[in-house]
């Protein structure tokens, strides 16, 4: 996982140095559909802590993951409309910025081999990126929802058999208005109590270390 988003980072960098910003326009054709072979590899995160392999929560994983699999199969992967917009850069490079540092903090937990500055950026980098993702991920809603009135995609009209409508676009604007900005506290809630249980340790630790 870290080698696929170290990946992902080296193509937009590698993309934006040779063509600058008109590299932004090809980034879904170029790194596409490394992103959404990684992120359905991330719902093992979610199956995890349900059988038992990791202590962490599987509500807190699925929160984080379940709005980037909307937004990448949902919305992204049917419109070739958007896929060409600048915003999936920035939404990719905040992703992947996030998933570097994330992994080797993993590793270096399960060899027991800690390394405080590594902690540190664990701990830290979610800060400015948290919000910059979110802040993506609700353009990418918002701009999607004239494409999802136009093609009907996903929505459900009558008459049919089960006499059952389901209007996407209204689901989307609901995520807007009540899920985009309370799964954004709760994720930075959580993070923050994280950050202040781990870092506070080191600190105590450090302090008794001095006297």
């Amino acid at each position: 996982m870290y080698l696929g988003f170290f990946y992902v980072c080296c193509v937009l960098g590698v993309r934006f140095l040779r063509h600058g910003v008109d590299s932004f326009y090809g980034t879904y054709d170029a790194v596409g559909h490394v992103m959404c072979f990684l992120h359905l590899l991330m719902l093992l995160e979610v199956l995890h802590p349900i059988f038992g392999y990791t202590k962490s929560s599987a509500i807190t994983s699925f929160m984080q993951i379940a709005g980037r699999i909307i937004v990448l199969f949902g919305l992204l992967k049917p419109e070739p409309r958007m896929q060409i917009k600048p915003v999936v850069f920035y939404l990719f490079l905040v992703w992947s910025a996030v998933e570097i540092v994330r992994y080797p903090f993993y590793i270096s937990q399960l060899y027991k081999r800690e390394n405080r500055f590594l902690t540190w950026l664990r701990y830290t980098i979610w800060i400015p990126l948290y919000p910059l993702g979110f802040l993506c991920e609700g353009i990418i809603v918002l701009r999607s929802i004239a494409y999802v009135e136009e093609t009907g995609v996903y929505s459900i009209g009558l008459p049919n058999s089960y006499n059952f409508v389901f209007h996407f676009p209204t689901v989307l604007r609901i995520y807007l208005l009540f899920f985009l900005f309370p799964g954004m506290y709760v994720m930075m809630s959580h993070m923050y109590k994280a950050r202040k249980a781990r870092l506070g340790v080191e600190k105590k630790i450090k302090i008794k270390k001095s006297m």
